[in-house]
């Protein structure tokens, strides 16, 4: 069991400020008029020792106590650009930032817990023991905001008011981090004492880039501190690194979650969508997949968007199951968003009027960015992620690509055309009827599959296997990413998989609200089919009609065809479901290759995920068994049918 509170405070010990007495003493030092009026308006004691030890332990020149206001952030955007930390681009609203081109993606590497002896810890994340930890910010942290200005931001992750937003201070250096914060997050400066006592916690983030300079990265790190939820950040300016109330939250509202959530609570890396049909059904969605594997644009298919990375769900009192997005904003891949697929995101990007900071893009001479896959025709020449560009200039032998592989945009939900403001901005959250899990799987699983029954839908989510993206530093080959959450749990598996299993098959939900659990595979190649490329076996445009079968099987307008691992769609369902949604034809034989099931590959994606699971210690019996059942009926079928089984022979 995660024990809160149990050990030293780093912050506190370093910062060394005690008691409320002294943290006002200390604001009156160190704070400006306009901000010291600021501060004193919040009351959480909490809150005020932790910006106090921050100032004292991190040392800067001045504090800026921000409230959220149009004026405040305007004025981080401004010394943003006069800092150098963003450029402004021909497009109004529009700037740019460029990451070091050493870190460009998370520093999984050099990304630790703090932990206590005993402690629950996930085998899948780095640890430090809490005196290690505490070494190196006294070394490292201790004055490295000196010539500088410390920003100070109040923020909730997820609408005010939801039962499982969280509070949240930023605490930066860089106002890159502080404007991408504004963007993402709702600011709750007026109301941060309520938010605090109605949540029970408060999560706290210290970042300094430092010098930003690439001899000091292999210094870089990033902390967090699960006993006091506090994130500690230094020598590093990607935001999946800086921005801590992204991903280093996430990591603590995922141990809330799991160790305080009763079984009735989950924090995953998760869109949330809704599909509205012609009838006006609008059926919700939550789905998993990693980094780089298609969530953006999944949640975009949604006619009622909601969010694109993180989710946090409950059972509510009705027997529903309940999700907020954390964020109001995204910090998406740019990669192949283009107008066929991604209008919505497309229009905001060339169109006038929305606010957005581009990262590691190629910025022409008239200031205006370049991505790859966009379908547009590039500039020849320009500034990107590694500096000075030209076409056809390489790097180590291997050509130099427009944009960097993890190049991002950040920009507001509410300016995207098909956000539900409604349902995004509701602590009510929305009623979810369908959890999908996914990854980057070239050659295995068919487009859609559901689960037979909860059990079944968790170990779809356990066994998601995706080749490795840009999005951490390093990464490469193919991994295993169960729940694509792994790299953000931090206690151990077991703990989390026991939640997984006790939320999804938990009796509170009624029949009405039970979701259906449904793997996605978008990336299944022609080649794995009996082809000759290495072409998709379909376009981004077809997710809608996978979303769309989904929605209709789950309200029981749709039959699937029963199969080992779950049920299928049926041919003329989904040829419906095509003409219906996207007025595309979908033959026959296309569908033949899609959901043939070929049974030594699947028995092959068992046995890695067995040999893997095996490794963990007290994995519930559930995750085996359900493995048994998939197996055994795989053997039956290759024995009556052979290693290649088409639908027909199924149904």
């Amino acid at each position: 069991m995660l024990k809160l509170k149990k050990g030293v405070d780093i912050l506190a010990k370093v910062g060394g400020v005690k008691t409320i007495a002294q943290a006002r003493e200390l604001f009156k030092e160190r704070l400006d008029k306009k901000h010291l009026a600021r501060i004193n308006k919040i009351k959480s004691e909490e809150a005020l020792l932790k910006i106090a030890n921050a100032i004292a332990m991190c040392e800067p020149d001045k504090v800026y106590i921000t409230t959220g206001s149009p004026a405040d952030m305007r004025a981080v955007k401004k010394m943003s650009i006069a800092k150098g930390e963003e450029k402004p681009l021909a497009m109004k609203k529009h700037t740019i930032h460029f990451d070091l081109p050493e870190e460009q993606g998370r520093i999984v590497d050099r990304t630790y817990y703090i932990v206590n002896p005993g402690e629950p810890m996930s085998v899948l994340g780095n640890k430090m023991p809490r005196g290690e930890a505490l070494a190196y910010v006294k070394k490292y942290m201790k004055g490295i905001m000196k010539g500088k200005t410390m920003f100070v931001g109040f923020f909730s992750r997820g609408p005010a008011g939801a039962k499982m937003a969280l509070p949240a201070l930023e605490i930066t250096s860089s106002t890159y981090v502080m404007h991408s914060g504004d963007i993402l997050y709702r600011h709750c400066f007026d109301s941060f004492d309520k938010q605090v006592k109605k949540a029970g916690y408060m999560l706290t983030n210290v970042h300094s880039e430092g010098p930003n300079r690439p001899r000091d990265l292999p210094n870089a790190r990033v902390f967090m501190d699960r006993s006091w939820l506090t994130t500690f950040s230094t020598f590093c300016t990607y935001a999946g690194n800086t921005l801590l109330l992204k991903k280093g939250n996430h990591r603590f509202a995922v141990d809330l979650a799991t160790y305080y959530g009763k079984g009735l609570e989950l924090s995953e890396h998760m869109f949330i969508t809704g599909m509205k049909e012609k009838s006006g059904r609008t059926t919700w969605f939550a789905g998993a997949a990693p980094s780089g594997c298609g969530k953006t644009t999944t949640a975009m298919a949604g006619t009622e968007f909601v969010g694109d990375d993180l989710a946090q769900m409950w059972i509510d009192s009705r027997g529903i199951m309940r999700a907020i997005n954390p964020e109001q904003g995204i910090f998406g891949i740019v990669a192949d968003v283009n107008w066929e697929g991604d209008p919505y995101l497309m229009k905001c990007l060339r169109k006038p009027g929305t606010e957005v900071i581009w990262s590691n893009v190629l910025i022409d001479r008239r200031g205006k960015p370049h991505w790859t896959g966009n379908g547009e025709r590039h500039a020849t020449t320009g500034v990107n992620f590694q500096g000075k560009w030209k076409k056809g200039m390489k790097r180590r032998g291997k050509l130099v690509p427009i944009s960097h592989p993890n190049a991002r945009c950040t920009l507001r939900c509410k300016s995207i055309g098909n956000y539900s403001k409604v349902t995004g901005e509701s602590p009510k959250g929305a009623p979810v009827k369908v959890v999908t899990y996914s990854g980057r799987d070239a050659d295995t699983m068919p487009p859609v599959w559901v689960g037979r029954n909860s059990d079944h839908g968790v170990v779809i989510g356990a066994s998601i296997v995706s080749a490795a993206t840009a999005t951490e530093v390093g990464a490469s080959g193919v991994k295993r990413q169960p729940w694509a959450n792994a790299p953000f749990i931090p206690g151990a598996l077991a703990d989390y998989m026991k939640v997984q299993f006790k939320f999804f098959g938990n009796r509170k939900f009624t029949k009405k609200g039970q979701p259906i659990l449904a793997g996605l595979n978008y990336f299944l190649t022609d080649q794995a089919r009996g082809g000759k490329t290495t072409k998709l076996l379909g376009e981004k445009r077809d997710v809608k009609a996978w979303l769309t079968w989904l929605a209709r099987f789950a309200h029981g307008d749709y039959e699937g065809i029963e199969t080992p691992i779950g049920f299928i769609p049926k041919y003329e369902d989904m040829k419906q479901t095509f003409a219906d949604t996207i007025k595309k034809r979908y033959p026959k034989s296309l569908y033949d290759k899609q959901f043939s099931i070929y049974v030594d590959l699947i028995q092959q994606r068992i046995d890695l995920q067995r040999k893997a699971f095996g490794k963990e210690k007290n994995l519930p019996k559930k995750l085996f068994q359900v493995y048994d059942q998939w197996e055994r009926g795989l053997k039956a079928l290759k024995k009556k049918h052979g290693k290649v089984v088409t639908p027909d022979l199924l149904g």
